[in-house]
């Protein structure tokens, strides 16, 4: 604070205010439009004797400076918010410039310029709604920071289910094409069958595919080698890309329908074949049953067995002119064997016939027939140890056949003819009954 100076009593009227204090004060802001001159400082009034002042001019200056001074403060407050707002908006145009950045995208083959704000790979395909799988290829990779001018590729995967020379499985690939996806598989085309096109375009949703490479197969027949470039899908196929045919049973050392491998070889083996029918007999059993009605020692045989008959087919091959072991195709059973059924007596035998039993039997036995119970005469009629025909057997009580009986049954039913006919029953040698 300061004070004005005290002025005496008689000067002038009490009331009047003291003369002004002039202090240095800062030059007024030119009003737009005055000249320099308006704007530069005006020289201090002389102060005038007390005598000559007109009342009122204090108040009149005063009010001149106030007015100066507040057309100043209101020039500063109108620039100062249009001085911010342009700071501020050259500010945010820096900042905004710096955040964006114009990049390439290219997603599957298309490319396209585009302008983000993204920070990084990641959100520049979220922005851009571009989905991505396990299977899909982007470069940068995910997460990689953006710089203005950055190319972004973006590459789908697509599955290919693969067989290659006979084996399947899936594989995915960015390829968009059969060629490239081979390519890039390592797989070599040249020569090689496809069963799609090589320009062919793989779609998202994928492609079965079957290659087959070309192979060296060496083919061996009829005494000649041959050797075949091929991609084939069959050994028999490639047996018939080397000029040689399969006829008739002809076969090959490996299966005609595998896989042809490369550097394999084939041997063609050219097979006759043949068919033999064999019949074998099959053995019948005995059953042998007791009789009392027959005499202990004799046996009856009340039905002769018959063997069976076994038919078996065999199949006979030759393997380029060698033939092998014949090979068993079938067997059937032609005739059941039917068994021989036997009577065994039971009944004590008499010890001789009365009459008869001082005779020679031995002596005629052996001039009938040289003393074997079984004997048959070459004419099937006469048999046993004594020749019997059937009708005089069976007249004596015996039963069957008697070459079947045994010798003791035979000379009873000898000595019973004797008693019946005497010698004469024997033309030729029953003479030998009395030597």
């Amino acid at each position: 604070m300061h004070s004005a100076p005290t002025l005496p009593y008689g000067y002038g009227d009490p009331y009047r205010p003291a003369p002004p204090v002039h202090e240095p004060t800062a030059p007024a802001l030119p009003r737009q439009g005055t000249a320099p001159q308006a704007a530069q400082t005006q020289p201090q009034p002389q102060a005038q004797p007390q005598s000559s002042r007109v009342p009122g001019d204090g108040r009149a200056e005063r009010r001149r400076r106030a007015r100066g001074a507040g057309r100043a403060d209101a020039s500063l407050r109108r620039l100062l918010p249009r001085a911010l707002v342009v700071a501020f908006l050259a500010g945010g145009t820096t900042a905004f410039v710096a955040k964006d950045k114009a990049v390439e995208l290219t997603v599957d083959g298309a490319p396209r310029t585009l302008h983000t704000f993204a920070d990084d790979v990641t959100e520049l395909l979220d922005e851009e709604g571009v989905q991505v799988g396990a299977h899909d290829v982007i470069a940068p990779a995910p997460g990689t920071p953006l710089t203005s001018g950055e190319d972004v590729t973006v590459r789908y995967g697509r599955p290919l289910l693969l067989t290659l020379d006979g084996h399947r499985r899936q594989v995915w690939t960015t390829a968009e094409t059969v060629e490239g996806a081979l390519r890039r598989l390592g797989v070599r085309t040249q020569g090689a069958y496809l069963s799609a096109e090589g320009s062919r375009r793989i779609g998202r949703e994928g492609l079965a595919l079957v290659v087959r490479t070309e192979r060296v197969v060496t083919v061996m027949a009829d005494g000649r080698t041959r050797t075949v470039r091929t991609n084939a899908a069959t050994v028999r196929e490639a047996v018939e890309e080397a000029g040689v045919t399969l006829r008739g049973e002809d076969t090959t050392s490996v299966p005609a329908g595998g896989f042809p491998r490369d550097g394999q070889t084939v041997t063609v083996l050219r097979i006759t074949g043949s068919q033999e029918v064999r019949e074998d007999p099959v053995p019948f059993d005995e059953r042998r049953t007791e009789d009392a009605t027959l005499f202990r020692g004799t046996e009856v045989v009340q039905q002769a067995g018959r063997p069976g008959l076994r038919r078996t087919t065999y199949a006979l091959r030759t393997v380029n002119g060698v033939r092998q072991k014949p090979r068993r195709l079938r067997t059937e059973l032609v005739r059941e064997p039917s068994p021989r059924i036997v009577r065994v007596g039971t009944r004590p035998r008499p010890t001789s016939v009365h009459g008869a039993d001082h005779l020679n039997w031995p002596g005629l036995a052996a001039c009938e027939s040289g003393g074997r119970a079984d004997a048959v005469d070459p004419s099937g009629t006469y048999g046993g140890l004594y020749q019997f025909d059937a009708a005089t057997w069976h007249d004596l009580g015996g039963e069957g056949r008697p070459e079947d009986a045994s010798a003791a049954e035979q000379t009873y039913r000898a000595q019973k003819l004797y008693v019946r006919s005497g010698a004469d029953a024997w033309p030729h040698c029953g003479a030998r009954l009395r030597e």
